[in-house]
């Protein structure tokens, strides 16, 4: 099915728009883009040069994709802005796209973006993230699957957090957020996130396991290093374990504060 396109949109003729998508007036967009089948985009949405959008999206009046990334380091190379599946970027969202020559901002499948969120350049976000009213994700970060940003979250750069976490609303934080847990607004662990990690198949046997890894890392009173150790020796081996092992040690901002 053609897509739907007003006469008030003003489209680069370079632009590679595929079926039955909607594309409301004043919609901005550049030559050098890429947008799937099935994607909505409502008024005075700005798709800029380098994205390259997938299907079934729904972008909101106001939100700029691909725009030019806020960093003194960049030249003017071709970059790019991947967008995937399902997703929702609600009003004035802005995604940047990624700072050196090849680089790439990416965004999964099936997330949702609330108004004024903000992914920075080179950042990397996994499927099924919610991202609350103005959160700010800075560059260069890694969310893993399903993590949750509540409310005006301020994620700064280089730092990752882990599969099914949540950041409770307000917080601001430097360091890396394990798998599978809260991160309250005093940049604590707040216990394990057990609703979501359900979600993500795990099981109450895991879930104590999970909960033991943690107590020894968050807990104890031994070195982070030491902790990982513990967990190696002491809590039964599985797949849940080993993400959190491997993110841990993996860290080079090191994990939030102990309680």
């Amino acid at each position: 099915m053609a897509s739907e396109i007003s006469p008030k949109a003003e489209i680069d003729p370079r632009a590679k728009i595929g079926n039955n998508c909607k594309i409301f007036p004043f919609v901005y967009i550049e030559g050098d883009v890429v947008i799937g089948d099935n994607c909505i985009l409502f008024p005075f949405v700005s798709i800029c040069n380098g994205t390259r959008m997938g299907n079934n999206n729904k972008v909101h009046q106001g939100t700029v994709i691909a725009a030019l990334p806020q960093d003194f380091e960049f030249r003017g190379e071709k970059t790019e802005c991947i967008i995937g599946d399902n997703n929702i970027l609600r009003e004035n969202v802005v995604v940047n796209r990624a700072t050196h020559s090849g680089g790439q901002t990416v965004i999964g499948n099936d997330n949702v973006l609330m108004e004024g969120a903000h992914i920075s350049h080179d950042t990397k976000v996994g499927n099924r993230c919610v991202f609350g009213y103005g959160t700010k994700i800075a560059g260069d970060c890694l969310i893993e699957d399903g993590v949750i940003f509540s409310s005006s979250v301020v994620e700064n750069a280089k730092t990752r957090v882990g599969q099914g976490s949540m950041i409770q609303a307000g917080t601001t934080f430097s360091h890396d957020v394990p798998p599978y847990i809260i991160c309250t607004n005093d940049v604590e662990y707040g216990g394990v996130n057990v609703q979501v990690a359900q979600m993500h198949g795990v099981d109450e046997k895991t879930l104590k396991h999970i909960a033991n890894a943690y107590r020894l890392v968050f807990h104890g009173k031994t070195s982070t290093f030491d902790a990982v150790n513990q967990i190696e020796q002491q809590v039964p081996d599985g797949p849940f374990i080993r993400h959190i092992i491997e993110f841990v040690k993996a860290s080079k901002r090191g994990i939030i504060t102990k309680v």
